[in-house]
């Protein structure tokens, strides 16, 4: 779907590639708000002002709806505004494994992805280079007809998330803790809850309510999210107390009906989780299925839950360059 293809600043003024790119210069992307001049060295995140990815392809482990039969056109991008312990794409979120790429290249990537049948473009942890990726999604939209999804960790500004708006058509992050000291302790955030929360708000008001449209192909059909906020959580291995915080923040906040919640089941110990000995396994049954037990009784049924035994390793494409 063609996308709006002008921003204006809080003054109104159109903002030029420029001045966008200047951002980089003065770092204030995210929550963190480093400040750092990456054009000199890098910010919190591990980048540059180059942007990085380390895979672009079809991938066909997201929610159904945006997998579809032919599979979401993700890029995965290197580097990461937090420092998830457990982080599954660890080799590019904190190894900072990956290519670098022209914003021409990025935009012939999207175009590439969608000419495979991908259902959308799935960006993946884009935020650290905001000012390129939306000077890409610029130089595509004449020939890009699919909704873009943001595929975020949900600690983002607000400021970002209003940037966005005219370019992002999926909203796809993650609410991951409700305490500050739980999200210190594994993420290196103490401030995730009152960033991603108000974040989160910001994203359903601007994708308002959920538009789907039905794809049929060689017999097969499918209903796929052209518009929308899916919110996952990931339940942790002895945190289900914080899991249910969470839970009743969203039914007692979120305008219902205008998001899916997408309830994972999926954590496998990864990266740095050894050094925190109760995260380092998998979730028990009771654990999610307390979990998903409180989810229903707050009337929380619209979205997706996963099989218990979807912890698996292969939910974590190979990283090794393919599509860059």
């Amino acid at each position: 779907m063609n996308h709006q293809l002008s921003h204006t600043n809080s003054c109104g003024h159109h903002t030029s590639s420029g001045e966008r790119l200047a951002l980089y210069e003065n770092c204030r992307l995210c929550p963190r708000s480093c400040s750092v001049n990456r054009y000199e060295r890098v910010g919190f995140c591990g980048c540059g002002t180059v942007p990085k990815a380390a895979r672009a392809a079809l991938h066909h482990w997201e929610e159904p709806c945006l997998s579809g039969i032919h599979g979401s056109g993700t890029v995965f991008f290197s580097g990461c505004t937090l420092r998830c312990c457990f982080c599954q794409n660890y080799q590019i979120s904190s190894e900072g494994y990956g290519k670098e790429i022209s914003i021409s290249r990025l935009s012939e990537i999207f175009l590439e992805l969608q000419e495979q049948g991908a259902h959308n473009i799935n960006l993946v942890t884009a935020t650290q280079f905001l000012p390129s990726i939306i000077q890409a999604l610029e130089k595509a939209d004449p020939f890009l007809h699919i909704p873009v999804v943001y595929n975020c960790g949900g600690y983002e500004s607000l400021e970002t998330v209003q940037a966005l708006e005219p370019y992002v058509d999926v909203w796809l992050p993650d609410l991951k803790y409700f305490s500050s000291s739980v999200s210190g302790k594994y993420s290196k955030a103490p401030d995730y809850f009152s960033a991603a929360s108000e974040a989160i708000q910001q994203m359903i008001r601007q994708t308002g309510p959920l538009l789907f449209e039905d794809f049929s192909e060689n017999g097969q059909t499918c209903r796929l999210l052209k518009r929308g906020t899916i919110l996952r959580h990931m339940v942790l291995p002895g945190q289900k107390k914080d899991s249910i915080c969470l839970l009743n923040w969203i039914s007692q906040t979120l305008p219902k009906g205008q998001f899916l919640l997408s309830l994972l089941s999926q954590y496998t110990p990864f990266y740095k989780s050894f050094e925190y000995p109760e995260i380092n396994r998998r979730i028990t049954t009771y654990e999610y299925e307390k979990v998903l037990d409180h989810a229903i009784r707050l009337g929380l049924t619209d979205g997706f839950m996963q099989e218990k035994s979807s912890a698996k390793e292969e939910y974590t494409p190979p990283f090794e360059l393919q599509g860059i």
